[in-house]
């Protein structure tokens, strides 16, 4: 069975929100971050950066929580076939992962980021409800755990961004996200 490592408070909840998505078995290790459990050797044998989330799929290692969700996504039969599908799916993970999150969670770039990247997804949300389309995909796991965040942890306004705000109303209200991050 695969094994999800995290911590309470950790990106492994977006992990795990789709691998609930997929309806895939899997054993979730909390580990207790603050008694350093994710210092120690067994840990970094599977995670040598002493980060989390990371997994064990089997024999096999892997962490960052957006190479995991690719992974997931190819695995399980949730990826795209060809290579420049797949690269965009990769572009958009790699773009919640750093960009997004840098943007949002970074205070000193945020008054300047924010509309920026808020107003181009506002733009790509007009015409569609999922960011690739018509269908919800790993994509939507990875901009939109860290959209769901804003109302959660920091002081952004989203008023002027209404179509943000339902796409964060759509992501929050799926049973497998109030199942993870939502009990937070």
């Amino acid at each position: 069975m695969l094994k999800l490592y995290g911590g309470a408070r950790s990106r492994a909840s977006i992990v795990r929100w789709y691998l609930e998505e997929l309806s895939i078995p899997y054993e979730f290790v909390l580990l207790d971050m603050g008694a350093g459990e994710h210092q120690k050797s067994e840990y970094l044998a599977i995670n040598p950066m002493g980060k989390v989330p990371a997994i064990e799929d089997g024999d096999f290692k892997l962490w960052e929580s957006g190479a995991i969700l690719l992974y997931l996504a190819e695995k399980y039969g949730k990826a795209p076939n060809s290579l420049e599908a797949r690269s965009v799916y990769s572009q958009w993970v790699l773009f919640a992962n750093s960009t997004l999150a840098t943007g949002l969670f970074v205070e000193a770039s945020r008054e300047k980021e924010v509309p920026k990247l808020l107003t181009a997804l506002s733009t790509i949300l007009n015409q569609t409800p999922y960011i690739l389309g018509e269908e919800f995909t790993v994509v939507d796991v990875a901009v939109g755990s860290m959209l769901a965040y804003v109302p959660m942890m920091l002081p952004i306004d989203l008023n002027p961004y209404p179509v943000i705000l339902e796409y964060i109303k759509r992501m929050t209200e799926r049973p497998a996200f109030q199942k993870t991050i939502g009990k937070r």
